[in-house]
C-alpha cells in the first residue's frame, strides 16, 4: 500500500492515526489560472507562460508538490488554448525553476470546448492529466476586460463528457504513462471511476479529486465531503477541492480527515471574501500553516512521487 493513503472507511484507523501524528505526509496542488477568469478580477493572477513559470517556482519553494495548469492564446489571454505546443512551452519553464515539482495539464479546457480539442494537451506528454469522470453542468458570468471582452458575457453550458469519450481520454494517458488525475463533481460520477478501474485503464495508486462547490456539483459542506469520501475506492490517494468563499473550510477539513488538497487562483482568486490575494505563494502558505498547526507534515515533491508511484525521474520537455 502507498504511503499516500489509508482506508478512508474505517474511522478507527483515522483516530489511531490522528492521535499519532501518523496521517500521510499532505500533498498539495497548486492550480494556477484556470481556463476561466483572470486580470479582470485580481491583477496578480497569472496567464502568461512565464508569470505562470514565477508562481509555480514560489509555489514550489512553500511546498507544493503538484502544479497543474491551463495554458492561454498568446495574443488573447482571455482565452484557453489546448495547443499542446503551448503546454510543452509552460512545462519546460516550469521545470527549469522547479526541477522536481509533478506537472499536471489540464484537460478540462475552457467554456464551450469540444471535447477532441480539450484532449489536445495529453500530446504534450505531462506526468499527469486532469480527467473529468462525466458530464458537469457550468453558469458563468464573464466579467469584462477591454480590448478582449467589451462586456461582460454569460455562458451556461454542460460538459459534454460520458462512458465512451472519458475511455478514450484515460487510454490516450495510459499510453503516454500519464497518470489521470479523476474528478468527481458529486456521488453520481462514482460508477465511471469504477468503470474505469474495472476496464484497467487506470494504475494504482489512484488519484481522484473531490471538487466541492460548483454550479450543478457536491455542495461545499463537512457532511457532503464526509459522504464522498466514504465512496472513494480502495488502493485511492484522494484530494479535496472546493470553489470561491468555500475553499479554505473544505481544505481545512480535507487536511483533518487525511485528505490531500488543491489551492490557487483557479478555484478562488481571493484570499478573503472581496480581497484579491496576492498570487498562488499566498494561498500555499495558508494551506502550510494549517497544515503544520494541526500536526500534520507537508510533503516533498519526492515524497509525492513515490507515494503516487511516479517516476522519480522527472520528465523534461526540452
Amino acid at each position: 500500500m502507498s504511503e499516500g493513503y489509508w482506508d478512508y472507511h474505517d474511522s478507527r484507523e483515522w483516530m489511531e492515526r490522528t492521535a499519532k501524528r501518523n496521517l500521510p505526509p499532505l500533498i498539495i496542488t497548486a492550480a494556477l489560472t484556470g481556463g476561466v477568469q483572470g486580470k479582470e478580477l485580481n491583477p496578480n493572477h497569472p496567464e502568461t507562460a512565464q508569470e505562470q513559470a514565477e508562481q509555480a517556482y514560489e509555489c514550489y519553494k512553500l511546498g507544493a508538490s503538484i502544479i497543474h495548469i491551463h495554458a492561454r492564446c498568446e495574443d488573447n489571454p482571455t482565452k484557453p488554448t489546448q495547443d499542446p505546443d503551448r503546454y510543452r512551452e509552460i512545462n519546460s519553464l516550469i521545470r527549469d525553476k522547479c526541477p522536481d515539482v509533478i506537472i499536471n495539464n489540464t484537460t478540462g479546457g475552457g467554456p464551450g470546448m469540444p471535447m477532441e480539442e480539450r484532449m489536445r494537451s495529453v500530446e504534450a506528454e505531462p506526468e499527469m492529466c486532469s480527467l473529468t469522470m462525466g458530464p458537469q453542468g457550468s453558469r458563468l458570468r464573464l466579467a469584462e476586460r477591454p480590448p478582449y471582452r467589451p462586456e461582460p458575457v454569460f455562458i451556461t453550458e454542460v460538459m459534454p463528457a460520458n462512458f465512451d469519450n472519458i475511455e478514450v481520454f484515460a487510454q490516450a494517458m495510459a499510453e503516454r504513462d500519464i497518470k489521470p488525475e479523476m474528478e468527481i463533481y458529486h456521488d453520481g460520477l462514482f460508477p465511471v471511476l469504477n468503470h474505469i478501474i474495472r476496464k484497467g485503464l487506470v494504475k494504482k495508486p489512484y488519484w481522484v479529486q473531490l471538487i466541492m462547490g460548483t454550479s450543478t456539483g457536491a455542495e461545499a459542506s463537512p457532511k457532503t465531503l464526509i459522504h464522498m469520501m466514504e465512496l472513494v475506492p480502495k488502493d485511492t490517494m484522494a484530494s479535496v477541492i472546493s470553489i470561491g468563499d468555500f475553499q479554505t473550510p473544505m481544505i481545512t477539513l480535507g487536511i483533518l480527515l487525511g485528505l490531500h488538497v488543491r489551492t490557487g487562483m483557479e478555484d478562488n482568486p481571493y484570499y478573503e471574501p472581496g480581497v484579491p490575494c496576492t498570487g498562488n505563494g499566498q494561498l500555499v502558505e495558508r494551506v502550510v500553516r494549517i497544515s503544520r498547526e494541526l500536526g500534520r507534515r507537508i510533503a516533498t515533491p519526492k515524497e509525492a512521487r513515490q507515494m503516487l508511484e511516479l517516476s522519480e525521474v522527472p520528465r523534461r520537455w526540452r
